[in-house]
């Protein structure tokens, strides 16, 4: 699941996958399933074919979708790769340790299908380059260039993850300041380009366009407070960092994640769609 969900981006499509490699599982004859040494593998393998197969496809690209299209937050650490299977830079320890962000995710979707699957195989689960080409259908070579453009665009989207301290203190910052309506605090802490993406999915209302420009966040932020009250933002940690969540009565309505560049925040991410918010609602009512 955890693999099947760093590609795809939602944990519906994940399950899908999963299952269909379950299906593929049974479908084998007795004795062929029965040949396989390391079924573990063999699972990885064909999660993996499945998930690169659904990448290529034409609804895969959200063709259809309303509005912005955004990853799925997952409230918990249920995904999350603790810690690299070899030793890794300070920079590759990072990735592998917010590989469950939806800034993270948000950036794989700029990746081609191929990218995304060698770079978690890869540099997240520390696969074999053999294993991955065979998964691919590409040289050894091959797979070693997908996962190094990968890692580039990861390293040219320059965004610090949330669970560095700075970005942690930007994050409460501006939890403050939005439930208190404090636009010019909020301003302060907006970088002049920042833009805000949220994600409704035709389901929930949400901003069909990107926003864009520190005064034109700030107030669409607090608006929507203002609108909604009693409506608050809370802060959480998550697997992917710590994120603010827009709560009603002690229930999740949407996430939103802040991706910080330079002291100033960048990018303003918000889930609203409740199709990918159930888990959030599951963990409330476990609590």
């Amino acid at each position: 699941m955890g693999l099947a969900y760093r590609m795809l981006g939602t944990v519906a499509d994940a399950e899908d996958a999963v299952q269909e490699a379950f299906v593929r599982w049974y479908r084998l004859a007795d004795q062929v399933r029965a040949d396989v040494t390391n079924p573990v593998g063999w699972f990885a393998k064909t999660t993996s074919r499945v998930c690169l197969d659904v990448l290529k496809s034409a609804s895969r690209r959200h063709d259809l979708y309303v509005g912005p299209w955004l990853p799925e937050p997952i409230p918990d650490g249920r995904f999350r790769v603790t810690a690299p299977l070899r030793a890794r830079d300070p920079a590759e320890h990072a990735v592998t340790a917010e590989s469950v962000s939806m800034a993270l995710l948000v950036v794989m979707e700029s990746m081609t299908p191929a990218e995304r699957v060698a770079f978690v195989l890869r540099d997240v689960f520390d696969y074999p380059v053999a294993d991955i080409a065979e998964v691919l259908g590409r040289s050894l070579g091959a797979v070693r260039q997908l996962a190094s453009s990968a890692r580039a665009r990861i390293g040219a989207s320059d965004a610090e993850p949330s669970t560095h301290g700075e970005s942690a203190r930007l994050t409460e910052a501006f939890r403050h300041a939005a439930n208190t309506g404090d636009v010019v605090a909020l301003l302060r802490l907006l970088d002049p380009g920042v833009t805000l993406r949220s994600d409704g999915g035709g389901v929930a209302r949400a901003a069909l366009n990107p926003v864009h420009g520190q005064d034109k966040v700030a107030r669409f932020i607090v608006g929507v407070l203002t609108r909604q009250a009693p409506i608050t933002l809370a802060l959480r940690e998550t697997g992917g960092g710590v994120v603010l969540t827009f709560e009603r009565d002690g229930t999740v309505t949407g996430v939103l994640e802040l991706v910080t560049e330079a002291g100033n925040v960048r990018d303003v991410l918000i889930q609203w769609n409740p199709h990918k918010l159930t888990l959030w609602r599951v963990a409330d009512a476990s609590t």
